[in-house]
């Protein structure tokens, strides 16, 4: 299968979205919240995708950015810390500055060796993107970091896979996506792209129109397809 480029989602596929929570129970500067930091960092996160799907239902945009702290906010309350302004402030701080996953860096070195465009296709917002990606490394790797913004509505809408798409002049099926979403596999694979869903988690595939073409743990493990499977 001959590619154009290459597209990966952001976070939870090539930024780690556990990091802001380990990093402060690493601290230890926050007692109350080592034994609530998997909760906080599951609702944080489930909040967050949740909010970006209702809000482009309700037709009302706005930035991943205040999604994201109206996500924290709601955990920080359902697991009871809530009102600790300066633990909420190290949180976004530190996802703001969000680490990369140890296996994203050498995924990107492998591609830039093969001079196969990539670029990141990302709910979040430019500059939140541009910084994380700045942060982690990522960004002499890459060719374009493409944000919703400018569609003012969030994946898995078919315009912004078809943004991804337009920016390396191909169709869709001349794009491998990776993600760790199922939801966001299943709607790049219904809109066309080829698709490999870095399963971090183990997770059943979701009973959604659109799977997977491959399925792999982490982007180190997806090597071999490269290499033997798709012609970068």
């Amino acid at each position: 299968m001959a590619i154009k480029a290459v597209l990966f989602d952001a976070y939870g596929t090539l930024l780690d979205i556990s990091s802001a929570t380990a990093q402060l129970v690493a601290k230890q500067h926050y007692p109350a919240l080592a034994d609530k930091a998997e909760a906080l960092t599951s609702l944080w996160r489930t909040r967050q995708v949740e909010y970006s799907w209702l809000r482009t239902a309700m037709a009302d945009y706005t930035s991943f950015w205040q999604i994201t702290q109206d996500a924290l906010d709601y955990a920080l309350d359902a697991t009871g810390l809530a009102g600790d302004a300066a633990l909420r402030a190290d949180l976004l701080a530190l996802y703001a500055d969000i680490l990369p996953y140890e296996d994203a860096l050498g995924c990107l070195r492998y591609l830039a060796d093969q001079n196969t465009p990539c670029a990141i296709l990302s709910n979040g917002n430019q500059a939140m993107l541009d910084r994380a990606v700045s942060h982690a490394g990522l960004t002499p790797y890459l060719t374009d970091v493409l944000s919703v913004e400018p569609h003012q509505t969030f994946k898995p809408s078919a315009v912004i896979y078809q943004m991804g798409a337009s920016r390396f002049d191909a169709a869709a099926d001349e794009i491998l996506f990776f993600s760790s979403n199922g939801w966001d596999i299943a709607g790049a694979s219904h809109f066309g792209f080829q698709t490999i869903w870095v399963n971090r988690q183990s997770l059943p595939v979701e009973r959604l129109p659109g799977k997977p073409h491959h399925i792999v743990s982490s982007l180190t493990e997806a090597r071999p397809l490269l290499q033997g499977h798709y012609q970068l």
